[in-house]
Protein backbone atom coordinates (compact mmCIF):
# COMPACT_ATOMS: atom_id res chain seq x y z
CA UNK A 1 0.00 0.00 0.00
CA UNK A 2 1.16 3.52 -0.83
CA UNK A 3 -0.29 6.70 0.70
CA UNK A 4 0.40 10.24 -0.39
CA UNK A 5 0.14 13.61 1.29
CA UNK A 6 0.38 17.38 0.77
CA UNK A 7 -0.61 20.26 2.99
CA UNK A 8 -2.20 23.28 1.25
CA UNK A 9 -5.60 24.72 2.23
CA UNK A 10 -8.61 23.68 0.14
CA UNK A 11 -10.68 20.51 -0.33
CA UNK A 12 -8.61 17.56 0.85
CA UNK A 13 -8.50 14.12 -0.74
CA UNK A 14 -6.96 11.14 1.02
CA UNK A 15 -5.58 8.57 -1.42
CA UNK A 16 -4.39 4.97 -1.04
CA UNK A 17 -3.00 2.81 -3.83
CA UNK A 18 -2.65 -0.97 -4.09
CA UNK A 19 -1.41 -3.36 -6.73
CA UNK A 20 0.91 -3.32 -9.70
CA UNK A 21 2.97 -0.58 -11.33
CA UNK A 22 0.15 0.07 -13.82
CA UNK A 23 -2.13 0.80 -10.86
CA UNK A 24 0.45 3.17 -9.45
CA UNK A 25 0.56 4.96 -12.80
CA UNK A 26 -3.23 5.27 -12.79
CA UNK A 27 -3.11 6.72 -9.29
CA UNK A 28 -0.49 9.26 -10.37
CA UNK A 29 -2.82 10.29 -13.21
CA UNK A 30 -5.78 10.71 -10.85
CA UNK A 31 -3.69 12.72 -8.40
CA UNK A 32 -2.32 14.85 -11.23
CA UNK A 33 -5.80 15.79 -12.41
CA UNK A 34 -7.03 16.55 -8.90
CA UNK A 35 -4.03 18.72 -8.05
CA UNK A 36 -4.41 20.60 -11.33
CA UNK A 37 -8.01 21.39 -10.32
CA UNK A 38 -6.88 22.76 -6.95
CA UNK A 39 -7.50 19.77 -4.70
CA UNK A 40 -4.90 18.87 -2.08
CA UNK A 41 -3.89 15.56 -0.57
CA UNK A 42 -4.45 14.65 3.06
CA UNK A 43 -2.09 12.42 5.04
CA UNK A 44 -4.88 11.27 7.38
CA UNK A 45 -8.24 9.92 6.13
CA UNK A 46 -9.96 11.37 9.21
CA UNK A 47 -8.91 14.86 8.13
CA UNK A 48 -9.92 14.50 4.48
CA UNK A 49 -13.07 15.63 2.73
CA UNK A 50 -13.06 12.77 0.21
CA UNK A 51 -11.46 9.32 0.33
CA UNK A 52 -9.98 7.59 -2.74
CA UNK A 53 -8.77 3.99 -2.83
CA UNK A 54 -7.26 2.46 -5.97
CA UNK A 55 -7.80 -1.28 -5.72
CA UNK A 56 -6.28 -4.53 -6.96
CA UNK A 57 -8.08 -7.85 -7.31
CA UNK A 58 -5.54 -10.13 -8.94
CA UNK A 59 -5.57 -12.66 -6.07
CA UNK A 60 -8.19 -13.71 -3.52
CA UNK A 61 -6.05 -12.77 -0.46
CA UNK A 62 -5.46 -9.34 -2.03
CA UNK A 63 -9.18 -8.88 -2.61
CA UNK A 64 -9.94 -9.87 0.98
CA UNK A 65 -7.36 -7.46 2.39
CA UNK A 66 -8.56 -4.56 0.25
CA UNK A 67 -12.23 -5.33 0.98
CA UNK A 68 -11.49 -5.05 4.68
CA UNK A 69 -9.70 -1.73 4.09
CA UNK A 70 -12.70 -0.46 2.12
CA UNK A 71 -14.96 -1.49 4.99
CA UNK A 72 -12.86 0.49 7.47
CA UNK A 73 -12.71 3.58 5.26
CA UNK A 74 -16.48 3.47 4.72
CA UNK A 75 -16.99 3.58 8.50
CA UNK A 76 -15.45 7.08 8.55
CA UNK A 77 -18.70 8.30 6.98
CA UNK A 78 -16.95 10.35 4.30
CA UNK A 79 -17.54 10.25 0.51
CA UNK A 80 -15.67 7.17 -0.72
CA UNK A 81 -14.41 6.73 -4.29
CA UNK A 82 -13.30 3.22 -5.24
CA UNK A 83 -11.10 2.92 -8.33
CA UNK A 84 -8.88 0.30 -9.92
CA UNK A 85 -9.44 -3.29 -11.03
CA UNK A 86 -11.60 -4.70 -8.23
CA UNK A 87 -14.82 -2.92 -9.29
CA UNK A 88 -14.67 -4.77 -12.62
CA UNK A 89 -13.50 -8.06 -11.13
CA UNK A 90 -15.89 -8.40 -8.20
CA UNK A 91 -18.27 -5.46 -7.78
CA UNK A 92 -20.45 -7.46 -5.38
CA UNK A 93 -17.57 -7.78 -2.92
CA UNK A 94 -17.32 -3.98 -2.80
CA UNK A 95 -21.08 -3.46 -2.49
CA UNK A 96 -21.15 -5.84 0.48
CA UNK A 97 -18.51 -3.95 2.47
CA UNK A 98 -19.34 -0.41 1.30
CA UNK A 99 -23.01 -0.21 0.24
CA UNK A 100 -22.93 3.56 0.62
CA UNK A 101 -19.95 4.22 -1.67
CA UNK A 102 -19.98 7.46 -3.63
CA UNK A 103 -18.39 6.56 -6.97
CA UNK A 104 -16.70 3.56 -8.58
CA UNK A 105 -14.17 3.97 -11.40
CA UNK A 106 -12.58 1.27 -13.53
CA UNK A 107 -9.04 1.64 -14.98
CA UNK A 108 -10.43 3.05 -18.24
CA UNK A 109 -12.25 5.84 -16.40
CA UNK A 110 -9.35 7.51 -14.57
CA UNK A 111 -9.93 10.61 -16.73
CA UNK A 112 -13.25 11.10 -14.89
CA UNK A 113 -11.78 11.43 -11.40
CA UNK A 114 -12.38 15.18 -11.11
CA UNK A 115 -16.06 14.70 -11.93
CA UNK A 116 -16.19 11.77 -9.51
CA UNK A 117 -14.86 13.90 -6.64
CA UNK A 118 -17.29 16.71 -7.49
CA UNK A 119 -20.27 14.34 -7.44
CA UNK A 120 -19.05 12.74 -4.22
CA UNK A 121 -18.79 16.19 -2.61
CA UNK A 122 -22.34 16.94 -3.72
CA UNK A 123 -23.60 13.94 -1.77
CA UNK A 124 -24.21 11.61 -4.70
CA UNK A 125 -23.96 7.90 -3.92
CA UNK A 126 -23.81 4.63 -5.87
CA UNK A 127 -22.48 6.14 -9.11
CA UNK A 128 -20.52 3.81 -11.40
CA UNK A 129 -18.16 5.06 -14.10
CA UNK A 130 -17.17 2.13 -16.33
CA UNK A 131 -15.85 2.57 -19.84
CA UNK A 132 -15.01 0.23 -22.72
CA UNK A 133 -12.87 2.92 -24.37
CA UNK A 134 -9.28 3.57 -23.29
CA UNK A 135 -8.62 7.29 -22.75
CA UNK A 136 -5.36 8.80 -24.00
CA UNK A 137 -3.75 8.43 -20.60
CA UNK A 138 -0.43 9.89 -21.73
CA UNK A 139 -2.13 13.26 -22.33
CA UNK A 140 -3.40 13.50 -18.74
CA UNK A 141 -1.53 15.50 -16.09
CA UNK A 142 0.54 13.37 -13.74
CA UNK A 143 1.74 13.73 -10.16
CA UNK A 144 4.90 11.69 -9.74
CA UNK A 145 5.02 9.99 -6.37
CA UNK A 146 8.79 9.51 -6.62
CA UNK A 147 11.44 12.13 -7.33
CA UNK A 148 13.57 9.52 -9.03
CA UNK A 149 11.14 7.22 -10.85
CA UNK A 150 8.96 8.16 -13.80
CA UNK A 151 6.28 5.59 -14.61
CA UNK A 152 4.94 5.44 -18.17
CA UNK A 153 2.20 3.07 -19.28
CA UNK A 154 2.91 1.89 -22.83
CA UNK A 155 -0.32 -0.06 -23.34
CA UNK A 156 -3.58 -0.98 -21.65
CA UNK A 157 -4.87 -4.53 -21.57
CA UNK A 158 -3.34 -7.62 -23.17
CA UNK A 159 -3.77 -10.22 -25.90
CA UNK A 160 -3.84 -13.16 -23.51
CA UNK A 161 -6.66 -15.29 -22.19
CA UNK A 162 -4.92 -17.06 -19.32
CA UNK A 163 -7.31 -19.45 -17.60
CA UNK A 164 -6.60 -18.05 -14.12
CA UNK A 165 -6.50 -14.31 -14.88
CA UNK A 166 -9.25 -11.89 -13.87
CA UNK A 167 -7.30 -8.69 -14.61
CA UNK A 168 -8.33 -8.88 -18.27
CA UNK A 169 -11.92 -8.22 -17.14
CA UNK A 170 -10.71 -4.88 -15.77
CA UNK A 171 -8.07 -3.89 -18.33
CA UNK A 172 -9.51 -5.46 -21.48
CA UNK A 173 -7.87 -6.24 -24.80
CA UNK A 174 -4.56 -4.71 -25.86
CA UNK A 175 -4.56 -1.00 -26.64
CA UNK A 176 -1.04 0.27 -27.36
CA UNK A 177 -0.34 3.95 -26.95
CA UNK A 178 1.41 5.73 -29.86
CA UNK A 179 5.18 5.41 -29.83
CA UNK A 180 5.65 9.14 -30.31
CA UNK A 181 3.53 9.85 -27.22
CA UNK A 182 5.55 7.40 -25.11
CA UNK A 183 8.88 8.85 -26.23
CA UNK A 184 7.53 12.32 -25.48
CA UNK A 185 6.61 11.24 -21.94
CA UNK A 186 10.10 9.77 -21.45
CA UNK A 187 11.62 13.08 -22.56
CA UNK A 188 9.34 15.05 -20.22
CA UNK A 189 10.12 12.79 -17.26
CA UNK A 190 13.88 13.06 -17.83
CA UNK A 191 13.63 16.86 -18.13
CA UNK A 192 11.72 16.74 -14.82
CA UNK A 193 14.77 15.02 -13.28
CA UNK A 194 13.55 11.41 -13.37
CA UNK A 195 16.53 9.08 -13.46
CA UNK A 196 14.64 5.79 -13.67
CA UNK A 197 11.95 5.24 -16.27
CA UNK A 198 9.59 2.32 -15.66
CA UNK A 199 7.79 1.20 -18.82
CA UNK A 200 4.71 -0.66 -17.66
CA UNK A 201 1.81 -2.66 -19.06
CA UNK A 202 -0.10 -5.86 -18.38
CA UNK A 203 2.24 -7.39 -20.97
CA UNK A 204 5.04 -5.21 -22.30
CA UNK A 205 6.01 -7.93 -24.78
CA UNK A 206 2.71 -7.51 -26.63
CA UNK A 207 3.26 -3.78 -27.12
CA UNK A 208 2.51 -2.59 -30.63
CA UNK A 209 0.82 -5.75 -31.93
CA UNK A 210 -2.28 -3.65 -32.63
CA UNK A 211 -0.49 -0.65 -34.19
CA UNK A 212 2.21 -2.24 -36.36
CA UNK A 213 5.03 -1.60 -33.88
CA UNK A 214 6.93 -3.65 -31.30
CA UNK A 215 8.72 -3.32 -27.98
CA UNK A 216 12.25 -3.57 -29.42
CA UNK A 217 11.59 -0.61 -31.68
CA UNK A 218 10.07 1.35 -28.80
CA UNK A 219 13.09 0.70 -26.59
CA UNK A 220 15.46 1.92 -29.28
CA UNK A 221 13.46 5.12 -29.63
CA UNK A 222 13.33 5.70 -25.86
CA UNK A 223 17.09 5.22 -25.54
CA UNK A 224 17.63 8.02 -28.07
CA UNK A 225 16.21 10.54 -25.60
CA UNK A 226 19.08 12.72 -24.31
CA UNK A 227 19.98 12.61 -20.62
CA UNK A 228 21.27 10.31 -17.93
CA UNK A 229 18.60 7.78 -17.06
CA UNK A 230 17.90 4.04 -16.93
CA UNK A 231 14.87 2.17 -18.24
CA UNK A 232 13.23 -0.74 -16.44
CA UNK A 233 11.14 -2.87 -18.78
CA UNK A 234 8.04 -4.39 -17.20
CA UNK A 235 6.69 -7.93 -17.31
CA UNK A 236 6.56 -9.77 -20.64
CA UNK A 237 4.63 -12.93 -21.53
CA UNK A 238 7.06 -15.38 -23.21
CA UNK A 239 4.45 -15.98 -25.90
CA UNK A 240 4.96 -12.51 -27.36
CA UNK A 241 8.67 -12.24 -26.64
CA UNK A 242 9.25 -15.21 -28.95
CA UNK A 243 7.99 -13.20 -31.93
CA UNK A 244 10.63 -10.48 -31.51
CA UNK A 245 13.30 -12.39 -29.60
CA UNK A 246 16.52 -11.53 -31.53
CA UNK A 247 15.84 -7.80 -31.83
CA UNK A 248 14.47 -7.52 -28.29
CA UNK A 249 17.52 -9.19 -26.75
CA UNK A 250 19.73 -6.93 -28.87
CA UNK A 251 17.91 -3.82 -27.64
CA UNK A 252 18.71 -4.77 -24.03
CA UNK A 253 22.41 -4.23 -24.78
CA UNK A 254 21.86 -0.47 -24.65
CA UNK A 255 23.46 0.97 -21.51
CA UNK A 256 20.26 2.91 -20.76
CA UNK A 257 18.28 -0.28 -20.19
CA UNK A 258 18.56 -2.21 -16.93
CA UNK A 259 19.81 -5.76 -17.48
CA UNK A 260 16.57 -6.97 -15.94
CA UNK A 261 14.15 -9.42 -17.55
CA UNK A 262 10.78 -10.15 -15.94
CA UNK A 263 9.58 -13.25 -17.77
CA UNK A 264 6.83 -15.19 -15.94
CA UNK A 265 6.90 -18.91 -16.66
CA UNK A 266 4.08 -19.82 -14.19
CA UNK A 267 4.80 -23.56 -14.45
CA UNK A 268 7.63 -25.84 -15.54
CA UNK A 269 5.21 -28.39 -16.97
CA UNK A 270 3.85 -28.22 -20.52
CA UNK A 271 0.51 -29.82 -19.68
CA UNK A 272 -0.13 -27.31 -16.89
CA UNK A 273 0.88 -24.47 -19.22
CA UNK A 274 -1.65 -25.79 -21.74
CA UNK A 275 -4.41 -25.80 -19.12
CA UNK A 276 -3.37 -22.28 -18.13
CA UNK A 277 -3.65 -21.28 -21.82
CA UNK A 278 -0.28 -19.55 -21.68
CA UNK A 279 0.59 -20.13 -25.34
CA UNK A 280 4.21 -21.30 -25.03
CA UNK A 281 6.16 -24.36 -23.93
CA UNK A 282 8.84 -24.83 -21.29
CA UNK A 283 11.38 -25.31 -24.09
CA UNK A 284 10.41 -21.96 -25.62
CA UNK A 285 10.75 -20.24 -22.26
CA UNK A 286 14.22 -21.74 -21.89
CA UNK A 287 15.11 -20.56 -25.40
CA UNK A 288 14.29 -16.98 -24.43
CA UNK A 289 16.39 -17.22 -21.27
CA UNK A 290 19.35 -18.67 -23.17
CA UNK A 291 19.15 -15.98 -25.85
CA UNK A 292 19.01 -13.13 -23.35
CA UNK A 293 21.84 -14.54 -21.24
CA UNK A 294 23.99 -14.91 -24.32
CA UNK A 295 23.40 -11.31 -25.39
CA UNK A 296 23.26 -9.82 -21.86
CA UNK A 297 25.61 -11.93 -19.69
CA UNK A 298 25.00 -10.11 -16.38
CA UNK A 299 21.23 -10.46 -16.64
CA UNK A 300 18.93 -10.42 -13.63
CA UNK A 301 16.15 -12.89 -14.40
CA UNK A 302 12.85 -12.59 -12.56
CA UNK A 303 9.99 -15.02 -13.09
CA UNK A 304 6.60 -15.88 -11.59
CA UNK A 305 5.29 -19.32 -10.62
CA UNK A 306 1.82 -20.42 -9.56
CA UNK A 307 1.75 -23.34 -7.12
CA UNK A 308 -1.23 -25.65 -7.15
CA UNK A 309 -2.95 -24.80 -10.42
CA UNK A 310 -5.73 -27.34 -11.17
CA UNK A 311 -4.20 -30.41 -12.77
CA UNK A 312 -0.75 -29.90 -11.25
CA UNK A 313 0.10 -33.41 -10.10
CA UNK A 314 3.33 -34.34 -8.30
CA UNK A 315 5.16 -34.96 -11.58
CA UNK A 316 4.19 -31.51 -12.90
CA UNK A 317 5.35 -29.87 -9.68
CA UNK A 318 8.66 -31.73 -9.84
CA UNK A 319 9.06 -30.47 -13.42
CA UNK A 320 8.68 -26.94 -12.11
CA UNK A 321 11.33 -27.53 -9.44
CA UNK A 322 13.63 -29.00 -12.08
CA UNK A 323 13.19 -25.93 -14.29
CA UNK A 324 13.96 -23.55 -11.42
CA UNK A 325 17.07 -25.49 -10.46
CA UNK A 326 18.13 -25.61 -14.11
CA UNK A 327 17.72 -21.93 -15.08
CA UNK A 328 18.50 -20.49 -11.62
CA UNK A 329 16.47 -17.28 -11.76
CA UNK A 330 17.55 -14.40 -9.52
CA UNK A 331 13.99 -13.65 -8.40
CA UNK A 332 10.93 -15.89 -8.28
CA UNK A 333 7.53 -14.51 -7.29
CA UNK A 334 5.61 -17.50 -5.95
CA UNK A 335 1.82 -17.46 -5.74
CA UNK A 336 -0.47 -20.06 -4.23
CA UNK A 337 -3.34 -20.67 -6.64
CA UNK A 338 -6.74 -19.24 -5.72
CA UNK A 339 -9.62 -19.38 -8.23
CA UNK A 340 -10.89 -15.99 -9.35
CA UNK A 341 -14.47 -15.18 -10.35
CA UNK A 342 -15.57 -15.82 -13.96
CA UNK A 343 -12.28 -17.42 -14.99
CA UNK A 344 -12.09 -20.87 -16.65
CA UNK A 345 -9.85 -22.08 -13.82
CA UNK A 346 -12.66 -21.42 -11.33
CA UNK A 347 -14.61 -24.31 -12.89
CA UNK A 348 -11.67 -26.74 -12.81
CA UNK A 349 -11.16 -29.34 -10.09
CA UNK A 350 -9.22 -27.63 -7.30
CA UNK A 351 -6.25 -29.03 -5.39
CA UNK A 352 -6.26 -29.34 -1.63
CA UNK A 353 -5.22 -26.07 0.06
CA UNK A 354 -2.80 -27.86 2.41
CA UNK A 355 -1.07 -29.50 -0.54
CA UNK A 356 -0.73 -26.15 -2.29
CA UNK A 357 0.72 -24.59 0.84
CA UNK A 358 3.20 -27.44 1.23
CA UNK A 359 4.37 -27.13 -2.38
CA UNK A 360 4.69 -23.37 -2.07
CA UNK A 361 6.81 -23.75 1.06
CA UNK A 362 9.10 -26.31 -0.59
CA UNK A 363 9.56 -24.19 -3.72
CA UNK A 364 10.21 -21.08 -1.61
CA UNK A 365 13.05 -22.83 0.21
CA UNK A 366 14.67 -23.85 -3.09
CA UNK A 367 14.26 -20.36 -4.53
CA UNK A 368 15.73 -18.75 -1.43
CA UNK A 369 18.82 -20.93 -1.67
CA UNK A 370 19.30 -20.20 -5.38
CA UNK A 371 18.77 -16.46 -4.94
CA UNK A 372 21.31 -16.35 -2.13
CA UNK A 373 23.93 -18.16 -4.21
CA UNK A 374 23.27 -15.90 -7.19
CA UNK A 375 23.68 -12.82 -5.02
CA UNK A 376 26.92 -14.15 -3.52
CA UNK A 377 28.43 -13.91 -7.01
CA UNK A 378 28.23 -10.11 -6.65
CA UNK A 379 30.40 -9.90 -3.52
CA UNK A 380 33.42 -7.77 -4.34
CA UNK A 381 31.73 -6.07 -7.29
CA UNK A 382 32.58 -2.39 -7.65
CA UNK A 383 30.49 -0.05 -9.72
CA UNK A 384 27.79 2.56 -9.85
CA UNK A 385 24.32 2.46 -8.35
CA UNK A 386 21.40 4.88 -8.46
CA UNK A 387 19.65 5.38 -5.13
CA UNK A 388 15.90 5.19 -5.74
CA UNK A 389 14.45 4.28 -2.35
CA UNK A 390 14.77 5.11 1.36
CA UNK A 391 15.46 2.12 3.58
CA UNK A 392 15.08 1.74 7.33
CA UNK A 393 16.98 4.10 9.63
CA UNK A 394 20.06 5.47 7.91
CA UNK A 395 19.93 2.95 5.05
CA UNK A 396 19.30 3.67 1.37
CA UNK A 397 18.50 1.30 -1.49
CA UNK A 398 20.09 1.69 -4.89
CA UNK A 399 20.10 -0.30 -8.11
CA UNK A 400 23.05 -1.21 -10.27
CA UNK A 401 22.99 -1.82 -14.03
CA UNK A 402 21.44 -5.26 -13.46
CA UNK A 403 18.71 -3.79 -11.22
CA UNK A 404 20.14 -5.55 -8.17
CA UNK A 405 18.92 -3.93 -4.93
CA UNK A 406 21.99 -2.74 -3.03
CA UNK A 407 21.73 -1.32 0.50
CA UNK A 408 24.14 1.38 1.67
CA UNK A 409 24.23 3.43 4.86
CA UNK A 410 24.62 7.17 5.21
CA UNK A 411 23.24 10.03 7.29
CA UNK A 412 22.99 12.11 4.10
CA UNK A 413 19.92 12.20 1.87
CA UNK A 414 21.02 10.07 -1.08
CA UNK A 415 17.75 9.86 -3.05
CA UNK A 416 18.48 10.35 -6.74
CA UNK A 417 22.25 10.22 -6.27
CA UNK A 418 24.67 8.08 -8.26
CA UNK A 419 27.18 6.35 -5.98
CA UNK A 420 30.28 4.28 -6.57
CA UNK A 421 30.09 1.30 -4.22
CA UNK A 422 31.73 -2.01 -3.37
CA UNK A 423 29.49 -4.97 -2.50
CA UNK A 424 30.49 -6.56 0.81
CA UNK A 425 27.64 -8.91 1.78
CA UNK A 426 24.91 -10.90 0.07
CA UNK A 427 21.45 -11.95 1.23
CA UNK A 428 18.69 -13.81 -0.62
CA UNK A 429 16.83 -10.64 -1.62
CA UNK A 430 19.46 -7.87 -1.59
CA UNK A 431 23.13 -6.93 -1.39
CA UNK A 432 25.00 -4.67 1.04
CA UNK A 433 27.78 -2.33 -0.05
CA UNK A 434 30.18 0.34 1.18
CA UNK A 435 30.09 3.74 -0.44
CA UNK A 436 33.31 4.67 -2.19
CA UNK A 437 32.23 7.88 -3.83
CA UNK A 438 29.11 10.05 -4.21
CA UNK A 439 29.08 11.13 -7.85
CA UNK A 440 26.05 13.43 -8.19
Amino acid sequence: MDSYSATQETVYVYAENYGCVANRFDMELMLGQLIKEGYRLAADPKKADVLLINTCGVKKPTEDRISERIRRLSRLDKPLIIAGCLPRINIKAIQRVAPNFAVMLDPKSVDRIVNAVRLAREGKRGIIFFSDTVPMKLDLPIYRTSRVIGIIMISEGCLGSCAYCCVRFARGILHSFPMEAIVKKVREAVLDDAKEIWLTSQDCGAYGADIDANLAELLRRCCEVPGRFLIRVGMMNPRHVLKILPELADSFKNEKIFNFLHLPVQSGDDEVLRKMNRGYSVREFEEIVRTFRKEVPKLTLATDIICGFPGEDLRAFENTIHLVEEIKPDVVNISKFFPRPRTPAEKMRQLDAKLIKSRSRRLSEIVRRISWRKNEEWIGWEGEILVDEKGKGSSWIGRNFAYKPIVVRSDKNLIGRFLKVRVTRAFPTYLEADIQKIRI
